[in-house]
């Protein structure tokens, strides 16, 4: 074995077909050496929750203590009247986004929505008071 000089890049010793890193090289990886654009990172997806829907979610994941405190936050934190409060939930329910966002709570409030829809019935008159509401 024969000693050889060693730069200041290099572990004596070293093998040779181990290349030491070098700041002030080029990149040889194209891919890595691409930073990804901004449109490209700050683009949310066309499937995504708006902030609403997800402060809409997070509020409905909620329990309240007393009577008339979850209208309250509807109109405070939303600023939304708590009818359309529940139509935006009821819709939420049936997009895949809110379900990937919340999927407890998605299911949870879908059996509550299914599971009334027979119980509502006034008195066997056939009409539905509740109309399958969640909230």
């Amino acid at each position: 074995m024969t000693a050889h000089a060693t730069g200041p890049d290099e572990v004596p010793g070293a093998d040779e077909r181990i290349p030491a890193h070098r700041p002030d090289a080029p990149d040889e990886n194209p891919v890595r050496a691409e930073a990804p654009s901004a449109a490209t990172v700050a683009a949310p997806r066309s499937d995504a929750l708006s902030d609403r829907d997800r402060r809409i979610l997070a509020l409905e994941s909620r329990t309240f203590r007393y009577v008339g405190a979850k209208e309250r936050h509807i109109r405070e934190e939303l600023g939304m009247t708590p009818l359309a409060y529940v139509v935006r939930l009821n819709a939420l329910l049936d997009e895949p986004a809110a379900l990937r966002e919340a999927p407890a709570l998605v299911h949870r409030l879908r059996a509550r929505r299914t599971s009334s829809t027979g119980e509502d019935r006034d008195g066997g008159s056939g009409e539905v008071t509740g109309g399958g509401r969640v909230a």
